[in-house]
């Protein structure tokens, strides 16, 4: 049985490609520092990613290793531990001759190109967070132009799904309206925005991992080109779940006060023309290559609740 690991065990994603993987009689091996088996063949190894030698143990026996990991948010913590997590899993797959897959959000894109974000989006971040992604994306790219490993990179929008965790629009939005309170948005709620479904992500990150052509190329995962504002969600919600609710949209001056109080709301501030601009993300690339077709919106916001 062939053996694929991955870094980052149990989250969103990793549960839905390590279910995937299993239905196409691969084993998975579940590196984090507590794992759970998402599957009972599953097999578990205990680490740290900013250990090169535990990242290593993992990866060994291993054909394609999936970096899915979630760390703090926090733009102090990813400038210091981004690249060593991305120097030990490059290093593990040279050393073991594995394959990587490296799940991606968009933070690494010109912000002056959000309104429409494709495969081919120049690499100019803004933000401090965005320079981190943009620095470990180019030692997954260097080490791949110097034939030292095979790999791709699958990118995904905001994410939602039911019982998605750490989703602004599962958190401020869903389980607001369905525990009967107001829905909340930053910026601006007529603003167009993409989001992607985590089981449409988590089953086409799985397929490309194994696919022959897939390798050496990024990849934006089936996102619905609805593209809807946080008006029209909240519109859609109310009448789904009989309510009448207004969206609470939260104005710059706001958010600056309570970044003062509140960590999250100091991070996110960088990161502002994600939700004060159209934000419309492409994924008609990987829809016309294979065939994958998102789930339909509110297709999505139905099963969310």
């Amino acid at each position: 049985m062939k053996l694929h690991t991955i870094l980052g065990a149990n989250g969103n994603i990793a549960q839905i490609v390590s279910n995937e993987l299993n239905l196409n009689g691969i084993q998975v091996r579940q590196f984090s520092r507590n794992p759970q088996k998402e599957n009972e063949t599953d097999d578990l190894a205990s680490g740290d990613l900013l250990d090169s030698l535990a990242v290593n143990n993992a990866v060994s026996g291993a054909e394609v290793v999936y970096l899915l990991a979630g760390i703090k948010y926090s733009s102090k913590i990813w400038e210091e531990e981004w690249p060593i997590i991305m120097s030990n899993t490059i290093e593990a797959c040279i050393s073991n001759n594995a394959k990587l897959v490296f799940f991606d959000n968009m933070y690494a894109y010109d912000p002056d190109q959000v309104g429409n974000l494709t495969e081919e989006t120049p690499l100019n971040p803004k933000s401090r967070k965005g320079q981190v992604r943009k620095e470990i994306l180019e030692m997954l790219w260097k080490a791949v132009e110097e034939k030292k490993i095979t790999a791709l990179v699958a990118r995904a929008a905001d994410f939602y799904g039911p019982n998605a965790s750490n989703s602004f629009l599962n958190e401020l939005v869903i389980k607001r309206m369905k525990s009967g309170k107001a829905p909340q948005w930053l910026y601006s709620g007529d603003k167009k925005h993409s989001f992607t479904y985590i089981p449409d992500a988590g089953k086409a990150t799985a397929f490309l991992a194994l696919q022959e052509d897939s390798w050496n190329q990024s990849w934006h995962l089936p996102t619905d080109n609805s593209y809807p504002s946080g008006n029209e969600i909240t519109e859609f919600l109310n009448k789904e779940l009989d309510m009448n609710f207004k969206l609470q949209v939260m104005p710059s001056w706001l958010v600056f006060v309570l970044g003062i109080f509140m960590s999250i709301m100091k991070e996110i501030r960088e990161l502002k023309y994600q939700s004060a601009e159209d934000y419309c993300f492409d994924s008609s690339k990987i829809e016309k290559r294979y065939g994958l077709k998102p789930t339909p919106f509110k297709e999505g916001l139905k099963a969310c609740i």
